[in-house]
């Protein structure tokens, strides 16, 4: 990790109000925890993990981890596989991060497709690329690189997450890529990439599924701009999920300093960064001399002073928890907690309510799995070397 991503994390650790001390391995064995109205049963399913970033579920038995060292792991019922699935072809420099996200083909039962994301170093430095095999067995094979994102710098969020919707696109978020966001420096040259249409940093980008640009993107045949481009104006972008009552696809953000952010994604809409945000530089300035809203740029759906620096999302829409049907699920890291969300309340817009507080573990993605059940990736620090993550299974107490 270098140093300016160190001084980062722990910048964000601060603002959360969480001491270093509060930091702890993760559960061992189950766990019933007091949640608004009831109950809940957190269950281990897997630990000694390096940092694990995302899940995917093949099948009802079968769950893929992404590791951050550059591992697919698999755990296969309920039992963690000692070889990896796959290994990214960036290793780990420096303990940098190796691997981020993994989806699976909408029609997976029938191509066994699965999408990876990670970083890709060359000649002008580092960016995010995107890459798909086949799962046979315990091995991803056939894998080949599909698409390359246009966001080299030598540091700086790459973010990644990868996203297959129903009907076969793939969404790809690309961080903003501002190598000097954090040393006390309120240059934003490298963060206006993300107003520019000609590069992928700050943006979301949709693909075909073999990473091809589809003719009817917003900005094809634009000159100047990149043709994969769906929406921009983003900082670093983690969580992606439908919202099943609208068929909205839903972003969230991680903000500067606060002004972490929920959007809902328009074909071609600009979400304002670096010019607005509900944050502040991490000088304490604001972003710009007008940083609330300006004409042209979408408002946040929701957002969160000071920061819970959003990892994941997902609406629930399975049996196991009616009263939490469509309810919206955060993965938190600097808060350490698993946000839900519930619309449609008598006096509120939007009821929120930390989940796994006093599990202490930062929640770096959420996912609902084949069984119904809630199942989180979570690591208990941010930094070193550490086997300590896990995959941890909610459940109703009274089942």
């Amino acid at each position: 990790m270098t140093t300016h991503t160190w001084r980062f994390s722990l910048a964000l650790l601060l603002l959360s109000g969480i001491p270093a001390s509060a930091q702890q391995a993760p559960p061992t064995g189950p766990q019933v925890l007091d949640v608004q109205g009831g109950k809940i049963r957190v269950v281990p399913v897997a630990t000694g993990l390096y940092h694990p970033w995302s899940l995917a579920f093949p099948d009802a038995h079968t769950i893929l981890v992404t590791e951050r060292n550059g591992r697919v792991r698999m755990i296969r019922d309920g039992l963690l596989s000692p070889d990896p699935v796959w290994t990214s072809p960036t290793p780990p420099e420096n303990g940098e991060d190796a691997l981020h996200f993994i989806a699976l083909h909408p029609n997976f039962a029938r191509n066994q497709m699965v999408y990876v994301s990670y970083p890709k170093r060359g000649d002008r430095g580092i960016t995010l690329a995107v890459a798909r095999g086949r799962l046979s067995g315990s091995k991803l094979t056939d894998v080949q690189e599909i698409f390359v994102a246009d966001a080299w710098e030598t540091g700086g969020n790459l973010a990644g997450r990868v996203f297959l919707t129903p009907d076969g696109y793939l969404y790809v978020t690309v961080g903003d890529r501002d190598r000097i966001c954090c040393n006390g420096s309120d240059d934003n040259s490298l963060r206006m990439k993300a107003q520019r249409l000609d590069n992928d940093a700050g943006k979301t980008l949709r693909l075909r599924d073999d990473g091809t640009v589809p003719p009817d993107n917003p900005f094809v045949g634009q000159p100047g701009a990149r043709p994969e481009i769906f929406t921009y104006g983003h900082r670093n972008g983690y969580g992606l999920a439908i919202n099943p009552e609208t068929g909205e696809l839903w972003q969230a953000e991680i903000g500067p300093m606060g002004g972490d952010e929920l959007n809902i994604l328009v074909p071609g809409h600009n979400y304002g960064w670096p010019l607005v945000s509900m944050g502040r530089n991490y000088t304490g300035t604001l972003v710009s001399e007008q940083p609330w809203a300006r004409p042209g740029m979408d408002n946040p759906r929701m957002f969160w002073v000071p920061s819970i620096s959003p990892s994941s999302i997902m609406f629930y829409t399975g049996d196991k928890f009616p009263k939490w049907k469509n309810d919206l699920f955060v993965g938190a890291l600097t808060t350490q907690q698993l946000v839900r969300v519930a619309f449609h309340q008598p006096s509120q817009a939007e009821k929120r309510e930390g989940l796994l507080v006093p599990l202490h573990q930062r929640i770096r993605d959420v996912q609902q799995g084949p069984d119904g059940f809630i199942y989180v990736a979570t690591e208990a620090d941010f930094s070193g070397n550490n086997v300590n993550g896990a995959v941890l299974r909610i459940e109703p107490a009274d089942q």
